[in-house]
């Protein structure tokens, strides 16, 4: 039986086996083969679908450890900022373990699927009138003033639980030539790179993955080397203008031979189509700046055939339906009598 990345994992986990792991099994999510993409793009894909982690978000991974340190140092209460996937994975990790969970958002601008985990896992919500920058500024001084424990993932034990991902992937195919990540908050892409790096260290595997980090155009302050005052993009859970592991990031790209690149709002959300009408997997917008990414460098030769490669969806597609219900849809009408239906199905005969 799975139990949870700190106890599938402890050796590589800075934490003691006596300690009290605050854990909803999280990890072990399917490594996906993507028959029908691979054969359009020429290359070996596989999804790594962070999806279906327990509160929906690859942020479990981070969280489990994070809330466990803190119940280890004898924290009262947890605070963060997000754009959506943070604040349901603190509110549901914080329930668990008896905590008070404090979650700042940027007002009227978080997903109703995350806001609703949030809301339902009893969490101390507060929208800021600002964006994530300015309400994670603020979760600092509140955390300073009031000593409370900050789980975003300034929290290092956050990256260290989210490498677990890169082990899993390693346990199941061995070590992909590529790895295209969504960027936001650029945690993921550092804290990948460093699991990677400790399977080689360790002998588990004999080569390392070009990392290849994406951020969204509107939301690009890596790409464009300055601060994004205002940053713009459907893809919420990356809407972040200054990422905090914005120099972990640009180390784990440069150090892998990889890349930190942008794309459209277009782009992202005929990724995010793609996907689930190829291959029957629903991931947020956020999740579809990999595959997005994937496209625009297979198209432009960069990515050698046949090569082997993890896109990383970091979060389901139910925690954002308005993205989807916002797109043209063409739901058919029918009697009672199945008169649509019958039309339908004689057009198609």
């Amino acid at each position: 039986m799975w139990r949870g990345i700190i106890e599938e994992y402890m050796e590589y986990m800075p934490i003691s086996d006596k300690s009290r792991i605050i854990t909803m099994l999280e990890g072990n999510t399917p490594l996906i083969y993507a028959a029908n993409i691979s054969k359009d793009l020429g290359v070996e894909l596989y999804f790594k679908y962070d999806g279906l982690n327990p509160t929906g978000s690859f942020k479990d991974r981070g969280m489990t450890l994070a809330i466990s340190k803190a119940v280890e140092e004898g924290a009262k209460a947890v605070v963060c900022a997000s754009t959506g996937n943070t604040s349901a994975s603190c509110a549901a990790y914080a329930a668990k373990a008896g905590f008070k969970a404090i979650v700042l958002i940027p007002d009227g601008k978080i997903a109703k699927g995350k806001l609703a985990q949030a809301v339902a896992y009893g969490a101390n919500i507060f929208a800021v009138d600002g964006n994530f920058d300015a309400a994670l500024r603020l979760v600092k001084e509140m955390a300073s003033r009031f000593g409370l424990t900050i789980v975003n993932s300034l929290n290092p034990y956050r990256l260290i639980g989210q490498k677990s991902g890169a082990f899993e992937i390693c346990d199941v195919i061995g070590c992909p030539e590529y790895v295209f990540i969504p960027v936001g908050n650029a945690g993921n892409i550092s804290a990948y790179w460093m699991g990677f790096k400790e399977y080689y260290e360790n002998g588990r595997i004999d080569t390392l993955p070009h990392m290849m980090g994406f951020q969204a155009a509107g939301a690009a302050p890596i790409v464009e080397g300055r601060v994004i005052e205002n940053p713009e993009t459907i893809a919420t859970a990356i809407r972040i203008g200054n990422p905090v592991s914005w120099d972990k990031a640009v180390n784990a790209a440069r150090e892998s031979g990889g890349e930190i690149d942008k794309v459209t709002d277009e782009e992202i959300l005929s990724a995010y189509r793609y996907m689930a009408s190829s291959e029957g997997i629903f991931a947020e917008p956020a999740s579809s700046a990999s595959l997005a990414g994937l496209i625009k460098k297979a198209e432009n030769g960069v990515i050698p055939k046949n090569s082997k490669v993890v896109c990383i969806l970091t979060g389901n597609g139910l925690k954002d339906p308005d993205t989807v219900m916002g797109l043209q849809i063409d739901i058919k009408h029918t009697s009672d009598n199945g008169e649509g239906i019958i039309e339908y199905l004689e057009g198609i005969a």
